[in-house]
């Protein structure tokens, strides 16, 4: 529940310029759209590379290994997606009550929570590690991966779940610095983990002929690389958010705390991808050719999609920064604002796809194949033409979460995953690829109305807080006059 924080540690007024966390960034001061961008464009730069990274990584290996194998990739795309993206969730939910004591002044309580959301993404990692192994044929099974492509498949992803410490690594340090309004240290570690993937793509493959082994091993190092620097930024150069001594005894209401912010925005992330893994199914029973397309297809729209994603992303730092600081009517501004930026962005980048869909889709899957080009072309137009409801989606749900809000998210999630079963199960059989082209925009504007009454919710108690704030202030103003007239 929105409410006026109170908590300010009188110990720490704040981080002086001389200290070595000079870069943190309060998103509670200047402009709301300029501070959003300035704080989502590493956070896009960073996903963008990510993005170009599989594009090339896939286009490495459908050019060394063939097109079989492209294939296996991205059947087990979905899974890896689905591992990345708990993670990712549960750690960037760890960072909500950081950026919310960073944003009020509680520092202590900061690198509480700093040391409590170590502990347990090193617990979180060990589980879902030991569970994905066990699991994964089986779910490769379930998904109804093609024969044709099983072996290589399963051999690809069990690699990949061995290096999820690494994944766990990065994302919690990258989301703690970004609790703090630090997202360029990220960029730059995920820059170079990039760069030297796509060199280790082409030794591997290419060079030592190791196949998809070598893809997934080239990943795994290169992500270790990534976890590892962005691990020794955030110790070397920010030591106030480094926990000392009884900060690492965190007490039970903040690991319940934690518990449910990690779980909520892990949750979410997870029931997307699960809806994404089903829904996978009804792609793969369609044949190996309609696998190809859609794959191509999916990874340029996630492609475009990133700047709409990132700006909803930075928006759960920028409402949890300022509803720590008390600054209801900045959380506001900034939301409509937000609004706004998702919107161009979406037109841009659908325009972009129709112009550049073909091209684009014949390097990535290396073929010439009429069938594949027009089906991969035709479920990324229509998918991109509803961007202009994607956009406030992400920047609502994110938004939702850094106040706090999140059973409205987690529910259009579930929402989703629910509509996607229902897909796969009677509309894809029915209407075949065309099912599976309009599921996932009428699934958004499901989703949206939802988050929009959720946010009408919110913005009621903003209001209320906001009401309650001012009459403390003026309150405090009255009395403050009261004592200089009687002085």
């Amino acid at each position: 529940m929105v409410q006026e924080q109170e908590f300010r540690d009188s110990s720490y007024i704040g981080f002086s310029r001389k200290s070595k966390c000079y870069s943190m960034r309060e998103l509670t001061k200047g402009s709301p759209a300029k501070v959003i961008m300035t704080f989502a464009l590493p956070i896009i730069f960073g996903n963008l590379l990510q993005q170009l990274y599989n594009l090339a990584d896939g286009k490495i290996v459908s050019t060394y290994v063939g097109t079989q194998a492209f294939a296996a990739v991205g059947a087990t795309a979905v899974i890896a997606n689905l591992i990345i993206g708990f993670v990712n969730g549960v750690t960037q939910g760890f960072g909500i009550p950081i950026s919310r004591c960073f944003g009020a002044g509680d520092y202590k309580n900061m690198r509480r929570y700093v040391a409590g959301s170590f502990i347990m993404t090193v617990a979180m990692t060990l589980i879902l590690t030991v569970c994905a192994l066990l699991g994964i044929e089986g779910l490769l099974h379930i998904l109804d991966t093609p024969a044709d492509i099983m072996e290589e498949a399963l051999q690809y992803i069990r690699i990949i779940i061995m290096g999820t410490a690494f994944i766990s690594l990065y994302n919690y340090s990258a989301n703690t610095l970004r609790a703090v309004g630090e997202s360029r240290i990220p960029l730059l570690c995920l820059a170079v983990a990039v760069i030297l993937n796509i060199f280790l793509d082409i030794l591997f493959v290419h060079t030592f002929s190791m196949g998809l082994r070598g893809a997934a091993h080239a990943t795994n190092i290169a992500q270790c690389i990534a976890g590892v620097l962005c691990m020794a930024y955030l110790l070397f150069r920010f030591r106030e958010l480094v926990p000392k001594g009884q900060e690492w005894q965190m007490q039970r209401r903040k690991y319940q705390e934690m518990t449910v912010f990690g779980i909520s925005l892990g949750m979410m992330s997870c029931f997307v991808s699960i809806g994404t893994v089903i829904f996978q199914t009804a792609v793969n029973r369609l044949g190996t050719k309609i696998v190809t397309a859609h794959i191509a297809a999916r990874r340029i729209e996630e492609l475009t999609n990133v700047p709409m994603l990132c700006t909803g992303m930075a928006m759960t730092t920028y409402a949890s920064q300022n509803l720590g600081a008390g600054e209801y009517d900045r959380i506001k501004k900034g939301i409509h604002q937000a609004f706004v930026i998702v919107l161009v962005q979406g037109v841009i980048f659908t325009t972009f796809c129709w112009i550049f869909g073909h091209p684009l889709i014949r390097w990535i899957t290396s073929s010439n194949d009429t069938y594949i080009l027009d089906t991969s072309y035709r479920y990324l137009t229509r998918n991109t033409s509803f961007y202009f409801v994607l956009g406030p989606l992400f920047v609502l749900r994110c938004s939702l979460q850094g106040l706090e809000h999140k059973v409205i998210p987690v529910a259009s999630s579930i929402l989703e995953l629910v509509l996607k079963i229902v897909s796969t199960i009677w509309i894809v059989p029915v209407l075949g690829y065309t099912g599976v082209i309009y599921t996932e925009p009428i699934i958004w504007i499901f989703m949206t109305l939802m988050l929009i009454g959720g946010y009408v919710r919110a913005l009621k108690q903003i209001n209320e807080a906001e009401h309650i704030k001012s009459a403390r202030n003026a309150k405090a103003e009255n009395e403050k006059i009261n004592v200089d007239n009687r002085l």
